[in-house]
């Protein structure tokens, strides 16, 4: 991914979230996925997948049992 792409996904994320904090970051080796952050906390994978030309994006998020206990 690009820097283009990655501001467009990071300002798509921003608006469904709702927080100016998220980034989607480059991930390093990869250029097919990036990296999203709130702050200074990775919360996601975000993974561009191109199919006979039509491109979507995945994004991957894990939820530990360790932080729905603070909930």
């Amino acid at each position: 991914m690009d820097r283009e792409e990655l501001a467009r996904l990071q300002t798509y994320l921003r608006k469904t979230f709702g927080t100016a904090k998220l980034e989607v970051r480059a991930r390093p080796k990869k250029t097919d996925s990036a990296e999203v952050f709130i702050g200074d906390e990775f919360i996601a994978v975000l993974f561009r997948e191109d199919e006979d030309g039509e491109i979507s994006y995945q994004f991957q998020m894990a939820i530990l049992d360790l932080d729905l206990a603070e909930v």
